[in-house]
């Protein structure tokens, strides 16, 4: 009795823990210790679990021996691997580690629901229906996150370099999650609880193959909203099997990180202008169809010759991208900024909703290098000072850039807001080659008369700017 007492305390704290760290989360100001916040709210609600042993019957007790040593054993494990892979995970590497890690708590919630319905209870009650279609329905969600986080992962770290589209794609998906829909009915008012064991595991098969389908043909661009829509799905799952386990502490935790997620998808996909629906059941992030040639050249121009026009401006906006990530330039890009700020120019950054390949990128990528809070800004804050901007810098950014999507109404992009950087004074564009984004649609701005190219590796240039503006001070 003492022993649930402390558990139930346990769970509310955590509940409670978990919804103010959230809250911490959603200013990049304080989202550090709203991390550490959750992080000890987990800690507590893990450790009340391991007091369950002690509300067992005492003759049972003996036999909860090797599974607490086994759930010890994968605590361990799971902390030391974090811990080791958190630490050693690159910047550009962040999106696949997010995206793994929110595939693995697809799969416990769907772990837990397989060992419900492998061992069921009596059934015949209306509460047990109620029970049974929660545990089916948490199966379902999780294992699709699971099939499909892991799939997202695999494209994000290079080891699947293909987008697989087939010729009725949408109705062989739509068959897949049928069959999968008309099992999880079975075993919950066909078998009542009691389905054949081959039939479960079939049950569970279809859901992992739906969410193989359902992520295969998506384009590397819209990774953003995947990742986001997974972390959704994973919510819902864990707060499902939190209901069936009458545990509080996971239907508080995956209600929370289900909500968020939810809505960060439809942002995440606003932004894009695209629809959920879009998301799900189309070609979402095909390569844009061939485009009429644009009008224009490309103008390459020195690192030199555009680090002192920034010097000499009175305003400066820097969009940056994946790029930036991928060269690992945000250090030396901060230093450069500096120089700019102790010259009296006024610098800020603009940050795209899908700037990068998960929501937040840019702004953790910069406050790794030690960018100030109060420089950087969301695209519906800065987007009408770019008018104002002697010089916008582009670092690894595309398609959130590209002018098209404002007025060429036959592009692929056409209604996805952008950053308007077109509209400065004067725009460079630090870029690595002439290759087009991921939406495969080649970009307007960089053929404007306004608009020159820096060619090389982010970080070079930026080593490059700072030894110019250094000896303009010599």
């Amino acid at each position: 009795m003492h022993a649930q007492l402390i558990i139930d305390a346990s769970y509310i704290a955590a509940a409670f823990l978990f919804i103010y760290g959230l809250k911490r989360m959603s200013s990049p100001v304080t989202a550090r210790s709203g991390i550490v916040v959750a992080g000890v709210g987990v800690a507590v609600a893990v450790a009340a679990s391991f007091l369950y042993a002690f509300e067992v019957p005492a003759a049972v007790r003996p036999h909860l021996t090797l599974n607490l040593i086994l759930a010890a054993i994968a605590l361990a494990i799971g902390l030391i691997w974090a811990w080791i892979s958190g630490k050693r995970v690159a910047m550009t590497a962040m999106p696949q580690m997010v995206a793994i890690y929110n595939g693995l708590g697809g799969g416990a919630a769907a772990l837990i629901a397989a060992s419900e319905l492998f061992a069921p209870t009596a059934a015949g009650e209306p509460t047990q229906y109620v029970r049974l279609f929660v545990t089916v329905l948490g199966a379902l969600i999780g294992g699709v996150s699971f099939a499909g986080s892991v799939i997202a992962w695999a494209k994000l770290d290079g080891r699947i370099d293909k987008t697989w589209r087939i010729k009725g794609q949408q109705a062989l998906n739509g068959a897949v999650m049928l069959i999968a829909v008309i099992l999880g009915l079975y075993i919950v008012f066909g078998a009542h609880g009691h389905a054949p064991p081959a039939l479960t595991a079939a049950f569970f098969v279809v859901t992992l193959i739906f969410g193989v389908l359902m992520t295969m043909p998506i384009g590397g661009a819209d990774m953003p909203v995947v990742i986001s829509l997974y972390n959704a799905f994973t919510g819902l799952a864990v707060g499902a099997e939190g209901f069936v386990l009458q545990n509080p502490a996971l239907m508080i935790a995956g209600m929370v990180v289900g909500s968020a997620g939810t809505l960060l998808t439809l942002l995440m996909a606003k932004a894009m202008n695209r629809s959920v629906r879009n998301v799900l059941f189309s070609n979402f992030g095909a390569v844009g169809e061939a485009q009429s040639e644009i009008a224009g050249s490309l103008k390459p121009t020195e690192p030199a010759d555009a680090a002192v026009q920034m010097r000499y401006a009175s305003k400066v906006i820097i969009a940056p991208g994946y790029g930036l990530a991928v060269a690992q330039a945000q250090h030396k890009l901060y230093e450069f900024v500096k120089l700019l700020q102790d010259a009296g120019v006024d610098v800020k950054f603009a940050i795209h909703p899908v700037a990068g390949r998960m929501p937040g990128h840019m702004n953790v990528l910069l406050a790794e290098a030690g960018v100030p809070y109060d420089v950087i800004y969301d695209m519906e804050d800065v987007n009408g000072e770019f008018k104002e901007a002697d010089v916008a810098l582009v670092i690894g950014a595309n398609d959130t850039v590209n002018p098209a999507a404002r007025s060429n109404k036959t592009s692929p992009i056409y209604g996805m807001p952008i950053l308007n950087v077109d509209q400065a004074k004067q725009v460079y564009v630090v870029k690595r080659g002439q290759g087009k984004g991921y939406s495969g649609v080649e970009n307007e701005l960089f053929y404007r008369d306004n608009c020159n190219m820096v060619y090389g590796d982010a970080q070079k240039v930026m080593v490059q700017m700072i030894q110019a503006v250094k000896e303009l001070g010599d």
